[in-house]
């Protein structure tokens, strides 16, 4: 398969090393480019459903399917005549836009933050990725549950929670959405049900799928009017993890309203994705536990909005869980930490060629949905958002130190109290040495 072959509708699993033999067949196939997803032609939604035909001994049919996410561009074609039946209207178009632009410069103001000294630890930024976060997270309702990864800052933005608290709790201070006590990789909100950053990897999995129970517990047992849907966005070293095999086969087998949504960046820190998976070809485990593996485009936020509107659908209908892949591409290293110097630059001059906030800009634009004075509105009044939010974060105060043990210990006569009642990190000696971390 030359890098230029156009991707066919697969009826059943694609070779297991299509992505290997697809690299070795064309030399000038030096990384994966755009034309390279694993996926197939089109979205067709009757693809979404998993063969339920169950034989007389009780097994699935092996008919699955990959989907993938050239329906836009066979959308946009048949398009082009009327307005009416474009991917999207001015106001969604808007929508996207500035949640995809608050979430890279509030990133690049991260950046900026943490080398003038405001920020301390591994800080690890979003930018390339920008589509799957709008492109899930702008079709969900309040109710509905985010859980995050050590990459949080622009899904909980795109969740709804406030760039000042988001920054204030990257400064660590008591206005945060976390008080301070987060950080970078914790993002919390209970007000706009983002359950957390986990800084280690597949460790929120378990945690979105106990959501997605809390769910359908409501709905079936207490007879709730409920169909909250829980969305779990991880990357895609965490594929070879336990935690994530365990969750799709319970998820699957409860037909829990969840989506699991692979953000992959093609990269694990410095270990390319290629060389650390067997098969590559992340959507094909859905499948193998009986719920839709589909394959899309992650760098396009309207192809990744319209597979995301069919998995929450089904999700939200109660039809159980559905694997996402998106292939997308971080543009920086994988914390402000690290030098990048592993990535070939060849290929990061490539994905920088397909930033998703460019292509959704042109389209815009293209179709008339908005005017670049338009845009540029938009771009002035984040870049007025995060000046506030920075100072805002700026003029906040520290933590005390009677918080420094807060929320730790369940039992609040234990290790954090002490014989006079008083919390022990109030005893100076108690904190020696740490008074300025």
């Amino acid at each position: 398969m030359a890098c230029s072959a156009t991707p066919k509708i697969v009826h059943g699993p694609l070779p297991t090393n299509s992505l290997r033999s697809a690299e070795k067949s064309d030399s000038s196939c030096k990384f994966m480019g755009p034309s390279s997803f694993f996926g197939s032609k089109s979205l067709n939604k009757k693809l979404f459903s998993v063969n339920k035909a169950v034989s007389s001994v009780g097994h699935r049919s092996a008919a699955v399917v990959a989907v993938s996410s050239d329906v836009v561009k066979e959308k946009k074609l048949k398009s082009s005549s009327s307005l009416s039946n474009l991917l999207i209207t001015r106001e969604e178009g808007l929508v996207l836009y500035e949640d995809m632009i608050l979430g890279r410069a509030f990133e690049d103001m991260c950046a900026q933050m943490y080398y003038r000294g405001k920020m301390f630890g591994f800080v690890h930024l979003y930018n390339g990725q920008e589509a799957v976060s709008t492109g899930f997270i702008k079709l969900l309702k309040k109710e509905d549950c985010v859980v995050s990864t050590y990459r949080d800052h622009v899904h909980a933005l795109s969740k709804g929670v406030p760039a000042r608290q988001v920054m204030s709790e990257l400064f660590g201070k008591t206005t945060g959405c976390c008080r301070g006590q987060g950080g970078s990789m914790h993002m919390f909100s209970k007000e706009h049900n983002v359950l957390g950053g986990f800084a280690f990897i597949g460790e929120g999995i378990p945690v979105a799928t106990g959501a997605a129970f809390t769910s359908k517990y409501k709905r079936e047992v207490f007879k709730e009017d409920c169909d909250e849907v829980t969305l779990a966005f991880f990357g895609d070293g965490t594929c070879n993890n336990g935690q994530f095999f365990e969750c799709l086969n319970m998820a699957a087998l409860w037909k829990l309203p969840i989506v699991f949504v692979v953000e992959n960046n093609l990269w694990a820190i410095g270990m390319s994705h290629l060389r650390s998976t067997s098969d590559p070809e992340i959507w094909k485990k859905g499948p193998a536990f009986g719920m839709p593996g589909v394959h899309v485009d992650g760098m396009d936020v309207l192809k990744v909005r319209e597979v995301a509107k069919e998995a929450v659908g089904r999700a939200r209908r109660g039809e159980g869980p559905t694997l996402v892949e998106c292939e997308t591409y971080r543009f920086r290293g994988h914390s402000l930490a690290d030098p990048d110097e592993l990535r070939d630059p060849a290929e990061k001059a490539h994905y920088a060629t397909r930033d998703p906030i460019a292509a959704l800009k042109k389209y815009i634009l293209e179709n008339n949905l908005a005017s670049e004075a338009d845009l540029k509105a938009i771009e002035k009044k984040i870049d007025e958002e995060l000046e506030e939010a920075v100072e805002f974060a700026e003029e906040s105060p520290v933590p005390a130190r009677s918080q420094l043990l807060e929320n730790v210990f369940a039992d609040p006569k234990g290790f954090g109290i002490g014989p006079d009642g008083r919390y022990r990190c109030e005893d100076p000696k108690f904190t020696e040495g740490t008074a300025q971390v």
